[in-house]
């Protein structure tokens, strides 16, 4: 068995209609996003530092 087959598999959530929300809707969305994005960055550059250390410590 595979390690990903333990896994819970998620369903993607049905994208949101951009049509009905105003403009300010719009924006105030598009900062949630960006800053999801950007908390997603931080843990990705948080995880490489993390393997980086890792394979510093096996290297000696």
């Amino acid at each position: 068995m595979e390690e990903q087959d333990l896994e819970p598999r998620t369903q993607r959530k049905k994208p949101k209609d951009l049509e009905v929300m105003s403009i300010d809707a719009l924006e105030d969305y598009i900062a949630e996003m960006e800053a999801e994005i950007e908390r997603a960055r931080a843990e990705i550059a948080a995880k490489k530092d993390h393997r980086s250390a890792a394979e510093d410590v096996f290297k000696r």
